[in-house]
Protein backbone atom coordinates (compact mmCIF):
# COMPACT_ATOMS: atom_id res chain seq x y z
CA UNK A 1 0.00 0.00 0.00
CA UNK A 2 1.16 3.55 -0.78
CA UNK A 3 -0.92 5.30 1.87
CA UNK A 4 1.27 4.70 4.92
CA UNK A 5 2.09 8.13 6.41
CA UNK A 6 5.72 9.23 6.25
CA UNK A 7 8.02 11.48 8.19
CA UNK A 8 8.35 14.67 6.16
CA UNK A 9 10.09 17.84 7.35
CA UNK A 10 10.89 20.70 4.95
CA UNK A 11 14.59 21.41 4.71
CA UNK A 12 15.65 18.06 6.22
CA UNK A 13 17.44 15.62 3.87
CA UNK A 14 15.98 12.22 3.13
CA UNK A 15 17.59 9.04 1.86
CA UNK A 16 15.21 7.60 -0.74
CA UNK A 17 15.29 4.14 -2.33
CA UNK A 18 13.04 2.87 -5.12
CA UNK A 19 13.19 -0.75 -6.26
CA UNK A 20 11.99 -2.37 -9.42
CA UNK A 21 8.92 -4.56 -9.25
CA UNK A 22 9.88 -8.04 -7.99
CA UNK A 23 13.51 -6.82 -8.11
CA UNK A 24 13.32 -6.88 -11.90
CA UNK A 25 15.65 -4.63 -13.91
CA UNK A 26 14.56 -1.00 -14.25
CA UNK A 27 17.20 -0.20 -16.87
CA UNK A 28 18.41 -2.22 -19.86
CA UNK A 29 20.26 0.28 -22.03
CA UNK A 30 22.27 3.46 -21.57
CA UNK A 31 19.37 5.44 -23.01
CA UNK A 32 17.19 4.22 -20.12
CA UNK A 33 19.60 5.58 -17.51
CA UNK A 34 19.96 8.86 -19.39
CA UNK A 35 16.22 9.38 -19.73
CA UNK A 36 15.67 8.58 -16.06
CA UNK A 37 18.21 11.22 -15.05
CA UNK A 38 16.49 13.75 -17.31
CA UNK A 39 13.23 12.92 -15.54
CA UNK A 40 14.89 13.28 -12.13
CA UNK A 41 16.31 16.68 -13.03
CA UNK A 42 12.95 17.96 -14.25
CA UNK A 43 11.02 16.60 -11.27
CA UNK A 44 13.53 18.05 -8.80
CA UNK A 45 13.22 21.50 -10.36
CA UNK A 46 9.44 21.40 -10.54
CA UNK A 47 8.95 20.23 -6.95
CA UNK A 48 11.81 22.21 -5.35
CA UNK A 49 13.85 19.20 -4.28
CA UNK A 50 17.63 19.50 -4.06
CA UNK A 51 19.26 16.20 -5.07
CA UNK A 52 22.68 15.95 -3.42
CA UNK A 53 23.67 12.41 -4.39
CA UNK A 54 22.24 9.53 -6.41
CA UNK A 55 23.06 6.18 -7.93
CA UNK A 56 21.12 4.24 -10.55
CA UNK A 57 21.56 0.49 -10.18
CA UNK A 58 20.05 -1.98 -12.59
CA UNK A 59 17.15 -2.89 -10.32
CA UNK A 60 16.91 0.06 -7.90
CA UNK A 61 17.87 3.69 -7.37
CA UNK A 62 19.07 5.77 -4.41
CA UNK A 63 18.65 9.51 -3.89
CA UNK A 64 19.80 11.85 -1.15
CA UNK A 65 17.34 14.74 -1.37
CA UNK A 66 16.34 17.84 0.60
CA UNK A 67 12.77 19.04 -0.09
CA UNK A 68 11.56 22.61 0.30
CA UNK A 69 8.12 21.39 1.43
CA UNK A 70 6.81 18.47 3.45
CA UNK A 71 5.26 16.90 0.34
CA UNK A 72 8.13 17.72 -1.99
CA UNK A 73 9.74 14.28 -2.14
CA UNK A 74 6.40 12.52 -2.53
CA UNK A 75 5.60 14.69 -5.55
CA UNK A 76 9.16 14.37 -6.87
CA UNK A 77 9.04 10.59 -6.77
CA UNK A 78 5.47 10.40 -8.09
CA UNK A 79 6.34 12.43 -11.18
CA UNK A 80 9.60 10.56 -11.71
CA UNK A 81 7.99 7.14 -11.38
CA UNK A 82 5.09 7.95 -13.66
CA UNK A 83 7.08 9.62 -16.42
CA UNK A 84 9.65 6.85 -16.54
CA UNK A 85 6.91 4.19 -16.47
CA UNK A 86 5.33 5.69 -19.59
CA UNK A 87 8.71 5.67 -21.31
CA UNK A 88 9.45 2.14 -20.10
CA UNK A 89 6.14 0.86 -21.44
CA UNK A 90 6.38 2.66 -24.76
CA UNK A 91 10.04 2.22 -25.64
CA UNK A 92 10.71 -1.15 -24.05
CA UNK A 93 7.31 -2.64 -24.85
CA UNK A 94 6.79 -3.86 -21.28
CA UNK A 95 3.31 -3.94 -19.81
CA UNK A 96 2.73 -2.23 -16.50
CA UNK A 97 5.00 -0.07 -14.37
CA UNK A 98 8.58 -1.12 -13.57
CA UNK A 99 8.39 -0.07 -9.92
CA UNK A 100 7.73 -1.73 -6.63
CA UNK A 101 4.56 -0.31 -5.08
CA UNK A 102 6.26 2.12 -2.73
CA UNK A 103 9.55 3.94 -2.38
CA UNK A 104 11.30 3.92 1.00
CA UNK A 105 12.71 6.98 2.69
CA UNK A 106 14.35 7.95 5.96
CA UNK A 107 15.01 11.39 7.38
CA UNK A 108 18.71 12.14 7.84
CA UNK A 109 20.22 14.23 10.61
CA UNK A 110 22.52 16.29 8.44
CA UNK A 111 25.36 17.17 10.84
CA UNK A 112 25.80 13.58 12.00
CA UNK A 113 24.98 11.50 8.93
CA UNK A 114 24.65 13.47 5.70
CA UNK A 115 28.17 12.97 4.36
CA UNK A 116 28.02 9.34 5.46
CA UNK A 117 24.88 8.97 3.35
CA UNK A 118 26.64 10.62 0.40
CA UNK A 119 29.26 7.87 0.67
CA UNK A 120 26.70 5.13 1.21
CA UNK A 121 24.82 6.08 -1.95
CA UNK A 122 27.83 6.52 -4.23
CA UNK A 123 29.65 3.42 -2.96
CA UNK A 124 26.73 1.16 -3.86
CA UNK A 125 28.31 -0.13 -7.11
CA UNK A 126 31.52 -0.94 -5.20
CA UNK A 127 29.68 -2.83 -2.43
CA UNK A 128 27.97 -5.12 -4.93
CA UNK A 129 31.17 -5.72 -6.91
CA UNK A 130 30.35 -3.92 -10.15
CA UNK A 131 33.44 -1.70 -9.97
CA UNK A 132 36.51 -1.27 -7.76
CA UNK A 133 36.12 2.50 -7.39
CA UNK A 134 33.00 4.71 -7.42
CA UNK A 135 34.52 6.89 -10.13
CA UNK A 136 34.40 3.93 -12.49
CA UNK A 137 30.61 3.75 -12.36
CA UNK A 138 28.92 6.09 -14.79
CA UNK A 139 25.43 6.33 -13.34
CA UNK A 140 26.03 8.07 -10.04
CA UNK A 141 26.76 11.54 -8.70
CA UNK A 142 30.29 10.64 -7.57
CA UNK A 143 32.16 12.30 -10.44
CA UNK A 144 30.14 15.47 -10.00
CA UNK A 145 30.74 15.68 -6.27
CA UNK A 146 34.32 14.41 -6.27
CA UNK A 147 35.74 15.96 -9.45
CA UNK A 148 33.30 18.67 -10.49
CA UNK A 149 32.05 16.94 -13.62
CA UNK A 150 28.95 18.88 -14.78
CA UNK A 151 25.84 17.12 -13.48
CA UNK A 152 22.52 18.98 -13.85
CA UNK A 153 20.80 16.64 -11.40
CA UNK A 154 22.77 17.50 -8.26
CA UNK A 155 22.69 20.52 -5.97
CA UNK A 156 25.37 20.70 -3.25
CA UNK A 157 24.22 20.66 0.36
CA UNK A 158 25.58 23.40 2.64
CA UNK A 159 27.62 20.78 4.54
CA UNK A 160 29.27 19.73 1.29
CA UNK A 161 30.13 23.37 0.62
CA UNK A 162 31.71 23.59 4.06
CA UNK A 163 34.30 20.98 3.04
CA UNK A 164 36.49 23.68 1.48
CA UNK A 165 36.73 27.32 0.55
CA UNK A 166 37.04 26.57 -3.18
CA UNK A 167 35.72 23.93 -5.57
CA UNK A 168 39.16 22.32 -5.73
CA UNK A 169 39.48 22.11 -1.94
CA UNK A 170 35.94 20.76 -1.56
CA UNK A 171 36.50 18.10 -4.15
CA UNK A 172 39.79 17.01 -2.58
CA UNK A 173 38.19 16.85 0.85
CA UNK A 174 35.24 14.93 -0.56
CA UNK A 175 37.47 12.35 -2.24
CA UNK A 176 39.33 11.85 1.02
CA UNK A 177 36.08 10.71 2.66
CA UNK A 178 36.14 7.64 0.44
CA UNK A 179 39.60 6.50 1.50
CA UNK A 180 38.43 4.96 4.77
CA UNK A 181 36.41 1.73 4.78
CA UNK A 182 32.72 1.97 5.57
CA UNK A 183 31.94 1.09 9.17
CA UNK A 184 29.63 -1.93 9.55
CA UNK A 185 27.70 -0.17 12.29
CA UNK A 186 26.98 2.75 9.99
CA UNK A 187 25.81 0.38 7.28
CA UNK A 188 23.40 -1.35 9.66
CA UNK A 189 22.04 1.90 10.99
CA UNK A 190 21.41 3.37 7.53
CA UNK A 191 19.70 0.19 6.35
CA UNK A 192 17.62 -0.07 9.50
CA UNK A 193 16.39 3.50 9.09
CA UNK A 194 15.34 2.73 5.52
CA UNK A 195 13.56 -0.47 6.47
CA UNK A 196 11.69 1.31 9.22
CA UNK A 197 11.16 4.45 7.10
CA UNK A 198 12.13 6.38 10.18
CA UNK A 199 14.86 8.80 11.21
CA UNK A 200 18.61 8.46 10.97
CA UNK A 201 19.62 10.68 13.87
CA UNK A 202 20.27 10.91 17.57
CA UNK A 203 17.91 11.42 20.49
CA UNK A 204 17.98 15.22 20.29
CA UNK A 205 17.17 15.10 16.60
CA UNK A 206 14.07 13.03 17.34
CA UNK A 207 12.84 15.51 19.94
CA UNK A 208 13.50 18.57 17.80
CA UNK A 209 12.12 17.23 14.53
CA UNK A 210 9.05 15.22 15.48
CA UNK A 211 6.29 16.43 13.16
CA UNK A 212 3.72 18.79 14.56
CA UNK A 213 0.13 17.56 15.01
CA UNK A 214 -1.55 17.14 11.65
CA UNK A 215 1.65 16.82 9.62
CA UNK A 216 2.91 13.67 7.97
CA UNK A 217 4.29 11.23 10.52
CA UNK A 218 4.73 7.51 11.04
CA UNK A 219 1.58 5.79 12.29
CA UNK A 220 1.53 5.31 16.05
CA UNK A 221 -1.15 4.30 18.50
CA UNK A 222 -2.07 7.21 20.67
CA UNK A 223 0.23 10.15 21.23
CA UNK A 224 3.98 9.67 21.14
CA UNK A 225 5.50 10.39 24.53
CA UNK A 226 8.92 12.01 24.75
CA UNK A 227 10.22 9.18 26.88
CA UNK A 228 9.45 6.81 23.98
CA UNK A 229 12.04 8.52 21.79
CA UNK A 230 15.05 6.68 23.22
CA UNK A 231 13.27 3.35 22.83
CA UNK A 232 12.40 4.15 19.22
CA UNK A 233 15.99 5.08 18.49
CA UNK A 234 17.29 1.92 20.12
CA UNK A 235 14.87 -0.15 18.06
CA UNK A 236 15.98 1.67 14.94
CA UNK A 237 19.63 0.96 15.60
CA UNK A 238 19.02 -2.72 16.36
CA UNK A 239 16.75 -3.40 13.40
CA UNK A 240 18.71 -5.23 10.72
CA UNK A 241 17.78 -5.01 7.08
CA UNK A 242 15.08 -7.45 6.09
CA UNK A 243 15.87 -6.91 2.39
CA UNK A 244 19.17 -6.23 0.63
CA UNK A 245 19.08 -2.42 0.68
CA UNK A 246 22.55 -2.10 -0.78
Amino acid sequence: MDNKPRFAVPGVPQHVVQRGRDCAPCFSHESDYSFFLDCARDAAVQHLCAVHAYVLMRDHVHFLVTPASAEGITHFMRQLRRRYAVYYDGVRGNAGVPWEGRFRASLVEARAFLLTCYRYVELNPVRVGLVDHPGSYRWSSYMGNAFGRPDPVITPHSLYLELGSSEYRRQCAYRSLFQAPFDDGELRRIRAALNREGILGDDAFWRDRLPAPGSVAPPVRGRRRKRDVAAELAALESLLAQEPWY
